[in-house]
């Protein structure tokens, strides 16, 4: 599997701060490793978009799609509480 992210995802990262950004790099590692790895807690997010989530941390959460072998981050953003 490959990583790719949108125009969006790309600016949520740049605004994140460098300590965080180091969190979603070992996050996306882990998503690369294992889309089941335990601290992602990955799941569904909107079945209908093929729209999956996952945890970055506490706050953040990972959304992205999966077309082929291809994991398309669209958004890092604080979790939809």
């Amino acid at each position: 599997m490959k990583i790719l992210f949108t125009a969006k995802a790309l600016k949520d990262y740049k605004n994140l701060t460098r300590e965080v950004q180091n969190i979603v790099d070992k996050q996306l590692e882990a998503l690369l490793r294992d889309i089941r790895y335990p601290s992602l807690r990955t799941k569904k997010y909107d079945e209908s978009q093929n729209i999956w989530q996952a945890r970055i941390n506490k706050d953040l959460r990972l959304f992205f799609g999966i077309e082929k072998d291809v994991y398309v981050i669209i958004a890092i953003c604080k979790h939809p509480k």
